[in-house]
């Protein structure tokens, strides 16, 4: 049985939901909050969100490495709302990252859920297996820092 890997993490920030939006879908200011992918830049004349478009990541695994550059593609975005990429290939991504944004009116918040898929393939369930466990920890705290530090920004 093969079964997609999902993690999220939700943190409360305290800004205009159209301040987290502008921040969480602009891909070349990802250095600033992740701990891995240290930039990006759109391509082939894309130049902001939109679904359909493709940028490059400059990733530095687990912050020592090895540090590539990884294709992406976004697949969905909903100013306000969502916005997913897709690592890998565009039409079967190897893995979906995804900010999910739910204004609280009542407490001039939003909660903003960071997202992760690892594809269900065949071929990365016995990787899924054996480095599963800690890669999970270690994209649950990625994301919890990559939000904390968007949230310092948002509410700064």
């Amino acid at each position: 049985m093969t079964m997609q890997q999902h993690e999220e993490v939700t943190v409360t920030m305290a800004a205009p939901v159209d301040t987290v939006w502008s921040l969480v879908s602009d891909v070349t200011r990802i250095g600033e909050f992740s701990p891995e992918t240290f930039e990006a830049q759109w391509l082939r004349g894309a130049d902001g969100p939109a679904v359909g478009a493709r940028f490059r990541g400059h990733v530095r695994r687990n912050e020592v490495g090895p540090t590539y550059w990884t294709p992406c593609t976004v697949l969905e975005c909903e100013p306000g709302r969502v916005f997913t990429f897709g690592v890998g290939s565009s039409s079967n991504p190897v893995t979906r990252w995804g900010y999910r944004l739910t204004p609280l009116p009542e407490r001039s918040a939003v909660e903003v859920t960071e997202t992760f898929d690892f594809t269900a393939a065949w071929w990365a369930q016995a990787y899924w297996l054996v480095i599963g466990p800690l890669r999970r920890r270690r994209v649950r705290r990625d994301m919890l820092c990559t939000l904390e530090r968007m949230r310092a920004v948002v509410e700064g």
